[in-house]
């Protein structure tokens, strides 16, 4: 009788975190949906009145409360919300009338298309001319990624959207204006676009419909553009603090001893060095473009998830607004488990 080999031991490690990383999530994940119970209990909005409206009868009231499970005590009903969670149900928007995860779905890929193409500009900018201030403190390109750093820090987006719009639509008509297309192009958008992801670049690249990109990408330029300039302060005045700390360390003294290239010192031993806190900046930013470009896609008639958040919130419809919310908290969650797994390819001492 032969008995089963043990794991090797350099899995056991492995193992340990990724057991560790699906605990926390879970756990993470169960705080979230406590908070977002928490806040529906706590405004004081009735559910069934909202849905029911004013001119129900107690009777008609009682009903619904008992088969939404409202007469439950609290640790039930959260029982309740969270069962119905994890099944995809986040309730039904009081305004609509539709599921809100499925109007979520709707708007999600319009926001993910802005952040991500703002995040992918935030860093092609922000990673190198942090770098470069780095090599040069105190010169003239120093003091001028500081001041526009600064000024993406202080000057409010809503002004900056309001003045893009003013000078580069309304003035130059270099972009597009409000919204993601041209009037006849959304008309048509249904009709003769095959949407696979719900991101109109993609689609309509993906159709080679490189007329609607065109237009497309005239419309979302200006918008991402504005939202990668703050996030591109952030980035390049973190990954100058990052690179001037780590230029100062003893191995790269010794690296230019030896004679190896300042160009090979720079950009890839210190900036290798420098990527694993740079990862977790760059996640931050993307997700805080995820969930806080709620001005922004206002100011464009944006049709994504912030937008659809503060329309929910005017009209106190609570279900729409607390299901955007999880949506945007698993966003978060994901965001910092891929990060956790890029920690892993970028330094191996994390897979220790």
């Amino acid at each position: 009788m032969t008995s089963t080999p043990a794991p090797p031991s350099r899995l056991i490690p492995l193992f340990r975190q990724i057991g560790g990383t699906v605990v926390t999530l879970f756990v993470t994940f169960l705080g979230l949906l406590m908070v977002t119970f928490f806040i529906s209990n706590v405004i004081p909005v009735d559910p069934v009145l909202s849905i029911l409206g004013e001119r129900a009868t107690e009777a008609q009231m009682e009903e619904a409360r008992e088969r939404l499970g409202l007469n439950e005590p609290l640790w039930k009903q959260f029982g309740i919300y969270v069962s119905n969670t994890l099944q995809g149900d986040l309730g039904t928007s009081i305004r609509t009338r539709e599921p809100v995860l499925e109007e979520v779905s709707q708007r999600f890929p319009a926001t993910l298309e802005l952040a991500t193409l703002a995040t992918i500009l935030g860093v092609l900018l922000g990673v190198p001319a942090g770098v470069i201030a780095a090599t040069k403190p105190g010169s003239f390109f120093d003091q001028s990624t500081r001041l526009i750093g600064l000024m993406g820090y202080s000057m409010p987006v809503f002004w900056l959207g309001l003045m893009g719009l003013l000078l580069f639509y309304g003035q130059l008509g270099w972009v597009g204006g409000p919204g993601r297309l041209d009037a006849g192009y959304q008309m048509s958008l249904d009709f003769e676009l095959t949407q696979y992801t719900g991101m109109i670049l993609l689609d309509t690249a993906l159709n080679n419909r490189w007329d609607m990109f065109a237009n497309a990408f005239s419309h979302i330029i200006l918008p991402a553009g504005i939202l990668a300039y703050i996030s591109m302060a952030y980035i390049s005045r973190m990954t100058r603090s990052f690179m001037i700390n780590e230029l100062g360390q003893e191995y790269i003294t010794t690296a230019r001893v030896k004679g190896m290239p300042e160009r090979r010192v720079i950009w890839v031993h210190a900036l290798k060095n420098v990527m694993v806190p740079l990862i977790t900046v760059i996640a931050l930013s993307y997700a805080y473009l995820l969930e806080g470009a709620v001005l922004t896609e206002t100011i464009f008639a944006w049709p994504g998830l912030g937008s659809y958040i503060t329309d929910a919130l005017m009209v106190a419809d609570m279900p729409a607004v607390l299901g955007g919310t999880v949506v945007v908290g698993i966003a978060y969650i994901g965001l910092n488990m891929l990060s956790d797994l890029l920690y892993r390819l970028v330094d191996p001492r994390a897979r220790v």
